[in-house]
């Protein structure tokens, strides 16, 4: 009987052992590593937010939204590309819309939509319709990338230059700063962030 009883005591005793070693373990370390882990970096878990010169957030480097210049004021903002889903041709930066547009090259909507926006696009950046880029004029994947060509970004100094009251040399500069390469040196395309660059220009989102 006493060897009975011992030995259940003994498995309880080694039953509650595990118990705490695995709480600890899994309940307590396990989950703060990966918190810790989590938010390691600029690309946390957090949303990868990015604050404005004034502590404001004023978005994040994953998900593109497309600035508006305040009515009345000069546009010297740097824009994002279109969203693909969206009725509007113009529509841009509503993460709401991110949804495929399912227009493929044959739609009519998609062809009328793309010749209004090379008419608005090239009126509002002084050029012809036949020398704005592609992806101004088309949505990505996603409808929420945060880079533009440098093509397209190239076609956009000199308006805001005019209109930021900088030289184009120096908002060349400010492009050319955020641009990155290929992925791995042979991944994609090129690429503007066009938030990091509408930050280093100066503006906020501060009121």
């Amino acid at each position: 009987m006493n060897t009975i009883t011992s030995g259940f005591f003994r498995q309880c005793a080694v039953a509650f052992a595990m118990l705490v070693a695995l709480t600890v373990i899994l309940g307590v370390a396990y989950p703060t590593v990966v918190w810790a882990a989590s938010r390691i970096g600029s690309n946390s878990a957090e949303g990868s937010q990015v604050t404005d010169a004034k502590g404001c957030n004023a978005g994040s480097t994953l998900i593109g939204v497309d600035p508006k210049a305040p009515a009345g004021t000069p546009d010297s903002y740097l824009h994002a590309r279109v969203l693909g889903s969206a009725d509007d041709p113009m529509a841009t930066g509503d993460p709401s819309a991110s949804a495929a547009s399912n227009q493929g090259p044959n739609s009519e909507t998609l062809a009328h939509n793309i010749t209004a926006r090379r008419a608005l696009i090239g009126e509002r950046e002084g050029v012809a319709p036949s020398a704005v880029p592609a992806d101004a004029v088309t949505g990505s994947g996603s409808g929420l990338d945060p880079q533009i060509s440098p093509e397209y970004a190239a076609i956009q100094i000199p308006r805001i230059a005019r209109n930021s009251g900088k030289s184009q040399a120096a908002v060349r500069e400010i492009v050319d700063a955020h641009t990155s390469g290929r992925q791995f040196g042979f991944l994609g395309q090129q690429r503007v962030n066009v938030l990091e660059v509408n930050l280093a220009l100066g503006h906020t989102v501060c009121k």
